[in-house]
C-alpha cells in the first residue's frame, strides 16, 4: 500500500515454485512493489524483495557511508537480482538465492513494512511463533513507545 509516497508491504502468502523457479506474487503485493523490484539476501535465512523505490533508497543510503563501510554491503549487492513480472504475475527467483533461502517447492511471501521477506515455510512457522508471542509484541510496542 502507498500513501503519502511511503510504501507500507503488508500480508502473509504461501505460494509455490515452478519447475522454472518462478513464483506467483499476489496482485496485492504486485500492488505494493510494482512491475519491477529486487530481491536479495538478508540476515536472516530468507530473501528480502524491495520495490525500485525502495532499493534506491537503501542504494542511496549505502552510497552517503564512508567507503569502508560500503564494502560491507558488497554480498548484498553482488546476490541481489533485478525481477520483472511476466504476463502471468510471476517472477523468476535465481538458483542461488533459492539455495540461500533453503526453498524446496513452497515459499511463504511475508510484507515486512518497507519490503517483503521470501521464507521457506516449515522455518517461517518457526520464527513466527517466536516473534508473534505476548512478551515479543509488548517489547516492540514498548520500543516504539505506544
Amino acid at each position: 500500500m502507498v500513501q503519502s509516497g511511503v510504501l507500507t508491504v503488508t500480508g502473509e502468502y504461501k505460494h509455490s515454485l515452478d519447475s522454472k523457479g518462478r513464483i506467483f506474487i499476489p496482485a496485492r503485493l504486485r500492488e505494493e512493489l510494482g512491475e519491477v523490484f529486487y530481491i536479495t539476501l538478508s540476515m536472516d535465512k530468507c530473501l528480502n524483495v524491495y520495490s525500485s523505490e525502495s532499493w534506491q533508497a537503501l542504494s542511496d543510503r549505502v552510497s552517503a557511508m564512508p567507503y569502508i563501510n560500503q564494502r560491507k554491503m558488497r554480498p548484498l549487492f553482488a546476490n541481489a537480482a533485478r525481477c520483472e513480472l511476466d504476463a502471468q504475475g510471476r517472477a523468476l527467483i535465481p538458483a542461488p538465492l533459492r539455495e540461500y533461502a533453503g526453498f524446496t517447492k513452497n515459499v511463504m511471501v511475508i510484507g515486512c513494512n518497507n519490503h517483503a521477506e521470501l521464507w521457506d515455510p516449515d522455518l517461517w512457522t518457526e520464527i513466527c511463533e517466536k516473534e508473534k508471542s505476548a512478551e515479543n509484541i509488548a517489547a516492540v510496542l514498548q520500543e516504539l513507545a505506544f
